[in-house]
């Protein structure tokens, strides 16, 4: 079984739209095991019953925000070193340290690329072959 056969993400947005492009830039890019969660809650109930490979999610949510999901990931033994890669519709420098300050692996700024997240997510893990 190749590496993209059983690397799972999960994506975590509450814009279906937004979850949408991200599940079809990660299939564009041959990744078949994904899992959604629509909040950071859902996230990290699915995260500490089933984790995934990595996580992708998106800052602004209701309920438990991109950087809480982090942080609760972050502390949390079994997925404390899982990849995290963060989604923002804004560069604000502020939040970025902040994600640097908790272990974020990566972050995109939305609207993003396919290519664009590929480097990202290629970044953490090397080539997707």
């Amino acid at each position: 079984m190749s590496f993209l056969e059983h690397f799972k993400v999960l994506v975590v947005d509450d814009t279906t739209t937004s979850r949408m492009l991200i599940t079809d830039a990660l299939q564009e890019m041959g990744i078949r095991k994904i899992a959604i969660a629509k909040d950071g809650e859902q996230a990290l109930r699915m995260m500490m019953e089933q984790p995934s490979h990595m996580v992708i999610s998106d800052f602004n949510m209701p309920k438990l925000d991109g950087l809480q999901l982090l942080k609760a990931i972050r502390s949390y033994g079994p997925t404390r070193a899982t990849p995290f890669i963060l989604l923002t519709g804004k560069g604000d420098r502020q939040l970025l340290e902040a994600a640097v300050a908790l272990g974020v692996n990566n972050f995109l700024t939305k609207p993003f690329t396919t290519p664009a997240l590929k480097k990202a997510i290629e970044a953490i893990v090397g080539i997707l072959k």
